[in-house]
């Protein structure tokens, strides 16, 4: 397994983290997007994505087993003027193929490398999937609270999101 940096995103990168994207929400996780998840909007989505990451406004990560790209997450660092010192962890993606062998945690402690490389200092982020809690905690992010009903569901539907944060 290898986690990297994708600064200049080849279309080979954009194929496999779309690939990624849409078993997630095929999965149905509220990443954002709604069914039907199409390859189009999955494609847009990471060609913006990757135009952020190579402007240097985020990392973009990607985490490799065999040429392929199974898992993925982003540190977000275009914020307020009053928030220099801040970044959010957004979109952390596991393949379903490829869930408990440890990838999230590879995928988050890169993230937090890449943060403090970037002098960042706070981290925070959200989710609404109960196994990724259990994943931020074992990481060391504190739990803030619960925010419900803050957004849909692929299929429909409202759901709670936890918001968490880690001081670096």
């Amino acid at each position: 397994m290898q986690v990297h940096r994708i600064v200049n995103a080849t279309e080979a990168d954009i194929e496999g983290l779309a690939d990624v994207l849409i078993d997630c929400v095929e999965g149905g996780a509220s990443v954002s997007f709604m069914e039907p998840m199409t390859r189009e909007k999955a494609l847009g989505f990471w060609r913006k994505v990757a135009q952020s990451a190579a402007r240097g406004e985020r990392v973009l990560l990607a985490a490799e087993e065999g040429g392929r790209i199974v898992g993925t997450v982003q540190v977000v660092f275009d914020m307020p003027e009053n928030q220099p010192h801040r970044g959010d962890v957004s979109k952390m993606l596991v393949h379903r193929s490829m869930r408990k062998r440890g990838i999230g945690e590879l995928l988050m402690r890169a993230a937090e490398q890449a943060a403090a490389e970037h002098r960042k200092t706070l981290l925070v982020l959200d989710t609404a999937s109960a196994d990724a809690e259990r994943l931020y905690e074992r990481c060391g992010w504190q739990r803030v609270g619960v925010i419900p009903g803050y957004a849909l569901l692929p299929q429909g539907g409202y759901c709670d999101t936890v918001y968490f944060y880690k001081t670096l």
